[in-house]
């Protein structure tokens, strides 16, 4: 079995091209400060229906500054998707400085509406993925709503399985409940056999 590559040696490969099913061509680059507008202009024109699920509001400048934040301390690491000079998406790697969890890792993903179903998600996914094992993470996690079926199935195609449906678990801006899926991936093949089957 060959060996992760290091996260240096992944991280040398930003910024790269990626070609969607449309024919499209977009950039993938490593998320930095000089990001700040771009995420900003990219949040605020999200649909409603997106930002009800996003662990933080990154329309407000104050919540993408902390992001930028922690990218800079290195406890999250971020790839963006340029249309251009505008966001198309992005996907994002974090890790808790606790001891405890320190192994595990959150993957999350959130693509454009315009650029949905044309494999912008299956690139960005993939490539966070192997980022986040060459941090040397034993554990990825990844959750989204029940709905979020092209997230689901990007997630799979990588080997993560559904591991718990949170009933009643996210509360949306006007108080509604949703439920929460949680989707597992162990780095070391312990649950690669397991016998996952949600019914969502």
């Amino acid at each position: 079995m060959s060996a992760t590559p290091s996260i240096e040696s992944n991280l040398e490969k930003y910024p790269q091209e990626v070609t969607l099913t449309d024919g499209r061509r977009l950039e993938l680059r490593v998320v930095g400060a000089v990001d700040r507008n771009a995420i900003l202009a990219f949040a605020r024109g999200l649909p409603e229906q997106d930002l009800l699920f996003l662990r933080v509001d990154i329309t407000r400048p104050e919540a993408v500054d902390r992001w930028l934040a922690n990218v800079a301390e290195g406890t999250t690491l971020s790839l963006i998707a340029y249309d251009g000079d505008a966001m198309a998406g992005y996907a994002t790697v974090d890790r808790t400085p606790a001891r405890w969890t320190r192994r595990v890792g959150e993957l999350r993903l959130t693509v454009g509406q315009g650029y949905r179903g044309q494999g912008l998600g299956r690139h960005l996914s993939a490539r966070i993925f192997d980022i986040a094992k060459s941090l040397g993470l034993k554990k990825l996690t990844a959750n989204m709503t029940p709905d979020q079926r092209g997230a689901q199935a990007a997630f799979q195609r990588l080997g993560f399985v559904a591991e718990a449906l949170l009933t009643d678990f996210v509360e949306d801006r006007d108080g509604g409940l949703h439920d929460l899926v949680m989707m597992t991936f162990d780095v070391d093949g312990l649950t690669d056999h397991a016998d996952h089957s949600l019914q969502l």
